[in-house]
């Protein structure tokens, strides 16, 4: 049996940017992206620390090293710039390795500079 699992998540993310004119998704600072396991496309599921609004889209880079967290297309009616969000992903895994699963965790600061990994 598979188990959808938390692969990783990026805590206190802080949006910098929303832009309502765009396709829909999350852009997501390429640094970030990487340490979080998270590739461009990818499903994520985003909770608005600021509303508690959740809702999923798809994750695109950002410039690497940039800080930006845009919200885009119909996500940007979500939040506004300074809201603090976290980004979740997942991953199916076999029940037996879900036992002792440990997704990866990214914590930001408020201007999204990676400070913590576990």
């Amino acid at each position: 049996m598979l188990r959808m699992m938390c692969k990783s998540k990026i805590q206190k993310a802080t949006v910098t940017e929303t832009n309502l004119e765009y396709e829909g998704s999350i852009a997501i600072g390429k640094n970030i992206m990487a340490e979080a396991d998270i590739l461009p496309y990818e499903i994520v599921l985003i909770v608005n620390l600021n509303t508690g609004a959740r809702f999923e889209t798809y994750a695109i880079p950002a410039g690497n090293n940039s800080g930006v967290i845009g919200l885009q297309g119909g996500a940007a009616r979500l939040g506004e710039v300074g809201d603090r969000l976290i980004i979740i992903s997942y991953e199916f895994v076999e029940e037996e390795k879900a036992k002792v699963y440990k997704p990866k965790i990214v914590l930001l600061d408020e201007k999204n500079k990676i400070i913590e990994k576990k």
